[in-house]
């Protein structure tokens, strides 16, 4: 559908590279093991700054440890064009599970998904206040599913 209409889509799946705890994202030689936010970085893909109006990701910052959040919503950012928008989803609190639920964009105004999952999601849930400050520079509205998920829409100021 957005093809048809003239948009220019880079996909990158990092929820998958997530999921399978891959040894690269992870430094495993000291006491604590520690999440390198540098390798998933190198996942996403080559993109000009502020050239997208529109970013999707659907429950990332659910899986990654707290850490990497301010980096990855960041390069999110920097992709974006003035009055562009971010629309990811976060679970709630109240859901444990459901970690490897697929997620697609099934037209310009239907979000669709199989499977509610069983994988428990690895860190607590984000609050609206966490991630209101991981977005400074845009206005964050929050809207609650009756699935229990959270859909975050972050609008950069122009």
């Amino acid at each position: 559908m957005l093809l048809r209409r003239g948009a220019k889509i880079h996909v990158a799946d990092l929820v998958t590279e997530t999921l399978k705890g891959e040894a690269r994202l992870w430094d495993r030689s000291g006491k604590v093991p520690a999440f390198r936010v540098s390798e998933l970085l190198a996942q996403f893909p080559e993109i000009p700054q502020g050239s997208l109006t529109v970013i999707l990701g659907w429950h990332l910052l659910d899986l990654l440890p707290r850490a990497a959040h301010a980096e990855v919503v960041g390069r999110w950012l920097s992709y974006l064009q003035p009055g562009g928008a971010l629309f990811c989803l976060l679970r709630e609190r109240y859901l444990p599970k459901g970690a490897e639920a697929l997620w697609w964009l099934e037209t310009l105004n239907t979000l669709a998904s199989r499977g509610e999952g069983r994988k428990p999601f690895p860190y607590p849930a984000i609050t609206n206040r966490e991630m209101e400050r991981l977005v400074l520079p845009g206005s964050v509205k929050t809207f609650l599913t009756r699935a229990g998920r959270r859909e975050v829409l972050v609008v950069m100021q122009r």
